[in-house]
């Protein structure tokens, strides 16, 4: 197979001062990717800031004879997270493709968790990727390319215990990338979310330490340089990678019931087909909300 190469294309990797956003940009500046590396280098829960990761990442990429640049500008305001994308362009002429990957935690039980602990999660996940995303999109549709991939979790897609503040913004994510990629489709813009498994600072106060070296972030790097690549046509869809594993994930719905709206219907209707309402065999996915709402209607009785 030919060698997937990114020479010509400005790189822009969120969070890319160690882990899975350095992973990244070390492979995309490997295949020929001007990068710029962002990171504001604060705590695993978004205190303080420091440039050094960032700087070392670029040392490393310049050290192998690639093309890149820091930034340490915050994602979670839309004025900082617009000049992360402008230093692509003032350094590299354009951007083609964007890695939201910034992330933090801040772990604490429903009843626990403060509101600053909530309002900071979803300033840096759920708003510094709209703001990114954004910020790049109007420079992607003029130039009629460009390639999204934002990071989801597990814990937005099924749960998990101590995170409704990470698991809330990782799934709007999800839908966030949905919808970009609706938009994206007439200026052949690509917009896709990953949910990764690795071993991260993010990672080591819930993984187990002998499962973090499994799990190293260089084994989703190549899924995402695919994903960011101009081989890829996938759009409006969710990949989980981590450990060597790679598979689709999406939403799904069942075929359901349907009860016919002229007659009354109640309550002890529903619990008795809720096992037919339940079962998940047969289940598609919808391209768009427009596809699902007209498969509701079309399963109306008519008046």
């Amino acid at each position: 197979m030919e060698e997937i190469r990114f020479d010509g294309k400005v790189a822009v990797v969120t969070g890319a001062g160690g882990g899975l956003g350095k992973a990244y940009a070390l492979l995309l500046a490997s295949r020929g990717a001007q990068v710029v590396v962002n990171d504001l280098g604060g705590s695993f829960d978004g205190e303080g800031s420091d440039a050094t990761p960032a700087q070392q990442v670029v040392d490393e990429i310049k050290e192998t004879s690639g093309e890149a640049i820091a930034n340490y500008d915050s994602v979670a305001e839309w004025e900082s997270a617009q000049k992360i994308i402008q230093t692509a362009v003032d350094s590299f002429g354009r951007i083609d493709i964007l890695i939201n990957n910034a992330g933090i935690l801040r772990d604490k039980s429903l009843l626990k968790m403060e509101m600053d602990d909530y309002r900071k999660i979803m300033g840096v996940h759920l708003d510094g990727t709209f703001f990114c995303t954004k910020a790049a999109f109007a420079f992607m549709k003029d130039q009629t390319y460009g390639r999204i991939v934002s990071t989801a979790s597990a814990a937005g897609l099924y749960g998990n215990f101590g995170q409704v503040n990470y698991g809330a913004a990782k799934m709007g994510i999800v839908g966030m990338m949905n919808s970009v990629a609706q938009e994206g489709t007439r200026y052949n813009i690509k917009a896709n979310t990953i949910v990764p498994t690795a071993g991260t600072r993010l990672t080591f106060t819930v993984m187990p330490e002998d499962v973090i070296g499994k799990v190293k972030p260089e084994y989703v790097a190549p899924f995402v340089a695919w994903l960011c690549s101009e081989k890829c046509e996938e759009t409006a869809k969710m990949f989980s990678a981590g450990g060597g594993y790679f598979s689709r994930a999406a939403v799904v719905e069942g075929p359901g019931v349907v009860f016919d709206t002229r007659k009354e219907i109640t309550i002890e209707m529903i619990v008795e087909k809720l096992e037919q309402i339940m079962n998940l065999e047969g289940a598609r996915e919808y391209a768009s909300a427009m596809e699902q709402a007209g498969t509701v209607l079309s399963k109306m009785a008519p008046e």
